[in-house]
């Protein structure tokens, strides 16, 4: 209620435009309706020309920079939206107008603490492109190095955080109405947007992304990364080297430089698996807008704010789906997808286990030639998702990454397959899970690990036996024959307390008996009948015990 009145403004646009794309039950089912003047909320809307995907996009437009970069985040998210709404979110762009050259001015020059005509020998005015984060400017340094200069959009960050806040809210609000938004898993994605969002407001994140990749090139020819240039970097300015070159949508231009297209393609799957199997960072955002073709014919990648990173344990299993996709060992696939995930506590292994059947039956004899491995990745994370298997977010950008390569590198190179390029990588990866050295050094670290936990033994042991004593520990146990258990458990107990109350009797009264025997009295105490009414008393309390075993059925 608190975000409702600080942010009412802005639920009131989230509300309308809802509303006018045929969502006016959504803003009604989250509370926003009261915000609205009653008129528009009773207004109909027609939405039969448009399909639910083409609606969402139009209201994640319409919302602005923040819900545009969350849509374009979820394009990756095939393995839990339906493709007819991810195929549109892949169409959502940034329709930002650029700030002014004043503005960015002021940002150099506060964020690098000097007066841009002593940092910067020139700067262009015009942009050189425009984003909802951010815009890059030509310049060039007083040392004469031409630079491309990313400077942060301003007050964009308050901005973000705003409307991430609404739109946590508004997920928790709908993850009581409705049973859909936990079936998709919609709060998690959030989280995931969010995370990745607020590391893309980091530039010098992405300085250190592309710094790390870069380094890997050095070697290689014909692939370019651009160098940052640190002294000019911070978190809201990012400064690199000027990258002069063709898109790679521009392909006639290309070819007239003498460029051959199967050679680019090859480049860039090899650079991408390059970066996937043998770096753990790759570019996940490898569309022809981010890769440049330069006048010496390098393969130029820019823009590294969206990057996904892999230990080295997910690109082992990674490593194993790909022998096993080549070898359609389903029994393999089965055992990487539940390496990889996260299994749900009701996953139907059964299931799923048929299920890789039948998809690798579907390639079984589909000639290695027509196989796609974007098709082949969606197929998989749809088998995960319909069996609770939450893929890990940098694994679904990994995928997004590969079917973009894919489409690119097909339009360059209709002959290269993917899956060729990436069983090398694969077996190299394999062979080192399995070297001497890997061997050696897993040992090593399962042995200092044993250590370690031994050295904490003591004191896990006195944390447990605090826990005891303060009547705080809590015990757990799932048994599928509980009842039964309990049901014996409660049998032998009370025959064990009919025994112990038998034998009681039992002893006192041939105690008593023997006593009077020896002594050659009456069985009086004190002139007091002690056996007869303790006899009496003691066969009272046996019958009871009798009646009351006999009653709760459990004798």
């Amino acid at each position: 209620m608190i975000s409702f009145f600080r942010h009412s403004g802005r639920y009131r646009e989230i509300a309308m435009a809802l509303g006018r794309h045929g969502f006016g039950f959504m803003a009604e089912g989250v509370g926003l309706t009261r915000l609205l003047p009653r008129p528009l909320h009773r207004k109909k809307v027609k939405t039969e020309t448009r399909t639910l995907g083409e609606r969402i996009r139009l209201v994640l437009e319409e919302l602005g920079p923040t819900f545009v970069k969350v849509g374009q985040l979820a394009s990756t998210r095939t393995d839990l939206l339906p493709e007819s709404i991810t195929r549109e979110l892949v169409k959502l762009q940034d329709q930002v107008p650029p700030f002014s050259a004043q503005e960015a001015r002021r940002i150099l020059e506060e964020e690098l603490q000097m007066p841009v005509e002593d940092l910067l020998g020139s700067f262009n005015n015009e942009p050189l492109a425009a984003a909802s984060i951010g815009q890059v400017h030509e310049a060039r340094l007083t040392t004469g190095e031409r630079v491309a200069i990313k400077i942060q959009r301003p007050g964009v960050v308050p901005v973000i955080e705003r409307d991430l806040d609404i739109l946590k809210t508004l997920t928790a609000r709908a993850q009581k109405r409705w049973t859909w938004v936990s079936r998709y898993q919609i709060p998690q994605m959030v989280d995931e947007f969010s995370r990745s969002i607020r590391s893309e407001l980091d530039y010098s994140l992405e300085g250190r992304n592309m710094e790390k990749i870069g380094s890997q090139f050095k070697e290689e020819k014909g692939i370019y990364i651009p160098n940052v240039f640190w002294q000019y970097t911070t978190s809201k300015v990012l400064t690199m080297d000027f990258v002069e070159g063709l898109h790679l949508s521009r392909l006639p231009e290309i070819k007239q430089q003498g460029v051959d297209p199967k050679d680019l393609a090859h480049r860039l799957v090899y650079a991408l698996l390059h970066q996937i199997f043998d770096i753990g960072l790759f570019h996940a955002d490898p569309h022809p807008g981010n890769l440049l073709v330069t006048p010496n014919g390098d393969l130029a990648f820019i823009d590294f704010g969206m990057a996904g990173r892999l230990s080295n344990e997910m690109k082992d299993h990674l490593a194993s789906l790909v022998i096993s996709l080549m070898k359609k060992n389903s029994a393999g696939m089965v055992r990487a997808i539940l390496r990889m995930g996260l299994l749900d506590e009701g996953v139907d292994m059964a299931g799923l286990k048929l299920e890789m059947e039948q998809l690798r039956d579907r390639y079984y004899d589909t000639s290695f030639a027509q196989i796609r491995i974007g098709e082949a990745i969606n197929d998989l994370f749809g088998v995960a998702q319909r069996h609770n298997v939450i893929i890990p977010a940098d694994l679904l950008l990994l995928g997004k990454a590969l079917i973009t390569v894919e489409g690119v590198a097909l339009s360059l190179d209709p002959e290269l397959r993917i899956l060729d390029m990436a069983e090398p990588f694969g077996q190299k990866l394999l062979k080192e899970r399995y070297g001497p050295r890997r061997v050696r050094k897993k040992l090593i670290d399962g042995v200092i690990d044993m250590a370690d936990s031994l050295s904490d033994l003591p004191q896990q042991v006195r944390n447990l036996s605090m826990l005891i004593s303060k009547g705080k520990m809590r015990v757990e146990m799932d048994l599928p024959e509980l009842e039964h258990f309990l049901r014996k458990l409660d049998q032998i107990s009370n025959r064990v307390s009919f025994s112990i109350v038998l034998l009681s009797f039992s002893i006192i009264m041939v105690g008593l008996i023997i006593g009077s025997s020896l002594a050659r009295m009456p069985t009086v105490l004190w002139k007091f009948p002690a056996i007869e009414i303790g006899s009496v008393v003691a066969t009272l309390m046996f019958l009871w015990l009798l009646y009351s075993i006999y009653k709760s059925g459990k004798f």
